[in-house]
């Protein structure tokens, strides 16, 4: 697998990220716009979420529970 492709796999859009946490678009978008989502960034004119990220974001979750 080369750098690229692996790169690619690792990012994830609006919508799949949504999927992922069980979120509609609507409410992702929200999350963005209230600095409530995991960190993402505009690459090439979109959205994308590493997936690093989303995983860090849901471990902070359950470390607030705990």
């Amino acid at each position: 697998m080369t750098a690229q492709i692996a790169v690619a796999i690792s990012l994830l859009t609006v919508k799949e990220t949504a999927e992922m946490l069980r979120k509609s678009e609507a409410q992702m978008r929200w999350m963005i716009h209230t600095g409530t989502a995991p960190k993402s960034a505009l690459i090439g004119g979109r959205r994308m979420f590493r997936m690093s990220d989303i995983e860090k974001y849901v471990e902070a979750a359950f470390a607030e529970v705990a």
